[in-house]
């Protein structure tokens, strides 16, 4: 079982700065409670996400000599993967690819033909430089749009990332839309077609609907799972602003209901949930 936390995902959406030493400070809390991976920042446009100007100087704050967890980083683009690729402390390189048209352009302004090709020379800079790039799938569950989706199409995207060798694909509820079917569906038929692709789930939630989620996508065999402690953050599109990310607090008592040793520092966890306060004023 991995769980990746992601206080990125959580913070960007932020009007007001965080200070880059109140954002190290976290993440270093975040680092000692034992989660796989820590989605930590994003080498994008600062005119896009200002929130995340400083990852650069956020990653030279990070006390990583007494940690198992590795971090992600996430581009949008080649200049973006280039310059997150140059530091050895990242081991992930994540790229947010859609399966809506309209979002593509608006997250990251080019169509998903042209994601498709940065994604191969992204994949290539991964290569070069010792990374593992995750492809998110995002949109994954439906959109606002009315552009087209349907299982055949998520489908369809895993088969021409899978010819570009992408090792790990996360489905992301961008706005919070699957259900319990859909998510059963599309791991029951992803996991077993693609059994050399690690499968993720980065689920948004309200707070009514988060189990029946978590509960859908680990019965079907994902091993993988994206939170962030509290719930915080989400799309900034949703419409429903009960709707944020999966509270990775949940998900571990669910998973220690269950049975499942998630090997993590239960002190740490408490320490991390405290400081968070400080950070989502």
């Amino acid at each position: 079982m991995k769980l990746i936390e992601c206080p990125r995902d959580a913070m960007q959406g932020i009007k007001d700065f965080i200070p880059t030493e109140v954002k190290a400070n976290y993440i270093n809390q975040l680092l000692k409670v034992g989660f796989d991976t820590i989605d930590f920042g994003s080498f994008v446009s600062p005119k896009a996400i200002p929130q995340m100007a400083d990852t650069a100087e956020v990653l030279d704050r990070l006390e990583l000599d007494n940690t198992t967890s590795r971090l992600l980083a996430i581009i949008a683009n080649t200049r973006g993967a280039e310059e997150a690729a140059k530091y050895k402390q990242i081991d992930y390189l994540g790229f947010p690819l859609s399966v809506s048209e309209t979002f593509q352009q608006r997250n990251t302004n080019k169509s998903i033909a042209e994601a498709m090709q940065q994604l191969a020379e992204i994949q290539d800079i991964c290569h070069k430089h010792g990374k593992t790039l995750v492809t998110y799938i995002s949109m994954g569950f439906g959109n606002p749009y009315d552009d087209p989706w349907d299982v055949e199409t998520v489908l369809n995207f895993v088969q021409e990332l899978d010819k570009l060798q992408v090792k790990i694909v996360s489905l992301s509820d961008t706005i919070g839309v699957a259900t319990p079917e859909n998510i059963t569906y599309l791991f029951s038929h992803l996991i077993p077609a693609f059994g050399h692709i690690e499968f993720g789930a980065h689920l948004h939630t309200t707070p009514a609907t988060w189990q029946e989620k978590v509960e859908a996508a680990y019965h079907s065999g994902c091993r993988r799972f994206d939170g962030a402690l509290r719930g915080y953050g989400g799309c900034p599109m949703a419409k429903d602003e009960l709707v944020g990310n999966m509270p990775t607090e949940n998900m571990i008592s669910y998973f220690e209901n269950i049975g499942v040793d998630l090997h993590l520092n239960k002190a740490a966890l408490q320490a991390a949930m405290a400081e968070s306060g400080a950070v989502f004023l």
